[in-house]
């Protein structure tokens, strides 16, 4: 069931840093398989855990997935069977979510005694808002594909079997893309959602002139003056 050990947490971490760092990767797609996503913590692994042996772990989980969402490239969740507890904390650190039609999402961890704690509580209410995000935390209650893009917690819903699919397909889009102009553009939306409005957009300003020092920013104005197709290589 995927579920996220302490060893599995170093591996996210490890694949997202050398997802980011890696040149010829373009986009990152975050799969679990065809039949679950990510079943949520490994509650075998914590029961015996006490607050000093938590108080180590959970900022570690939390990095981890903070990893996976810093990618400076396209990170796009395929969802199937269950994405829970940290399985959907997992989700929400990605970009995209494209979910499979009998997927089933929720942050349960309220059934555990405990809360979410690896980012449910921060990311899931700046996606749905904060009244829906409660009521799922509250109740930690599971909903399915539907209800999961009718509240925006998934962009997309598709039959499982084309899942994988799916996010191949979405992801090939940016192959050829201008790699700068995509990290700037992730980096203006994630960190100025942290800001007022107005640090917002001189962030955003900062972001825009800087563009205007790569090959591409020039390539792409050209090919639009010339109507030709682009070729971006990420300078």
């Amino acid at each position: 069931m995927n579920a996220l050990s302490t060893q599995v947490q170093e591996e996210l971490r490890a694949a997202a840093v050398a997802a980011d760092a890696d040149d010829t990767v373009h986009a990152v797609i975050v799969y679990g398989g065809e039949k679950v996503f990510a079943a949520g913590a490994d509650i075998k692994e914590m029961a015996d855990m006490g607050y000093a042996d938590m108080s180590t772990r959970a900022p570690q989980l939390s990095s981890a997935f903070d990893a996976v969402a810093r990618i400076g490239k396209p990170v796009i969740a395929a969802i199937t069977g269950f994405a829970l507890g940290g399985g959907c904390e997992l989700a929400l650190a990605c970009d995209i979510r494209i979910c499979a039609a009998d997927a089933k999402l929720g942050q349960p961890e309220i059934k555990l005694g405990i809360i979410p704690g690896a980012g449910g509580t921060q990311r899931l209410p700046r996606l749905v808002g904060p009244s829906r995000a409660k009521e799922l935390i509250f109740t930690g209650r599971m909903i399915d594909a539907d209800e999961a893009q009718r509240i925006g917690l998934v962009d997309d819903v598709v039959p499982a079997a084309e899942v994988f699919e799916a996010a191949q397909k979405f992801a090939r889009v940016f192959v050829d893309g201008p790699a700068r102009a995509l990290r700037a553009a992730k980096q203006a939306v994630d960190s100025g959602l942290e800001m007022d409005l107005n640090a917002g957009l001189a962030w955003e300003s900062q972001l825009f002139a800087g563009l205007f020092a790569t090959e591409d920013s020039h390539e792409g104005m050209n090919a639009f003056a010339a109507k030709r197709k682009p070729g971006f290589h990420g300078r």
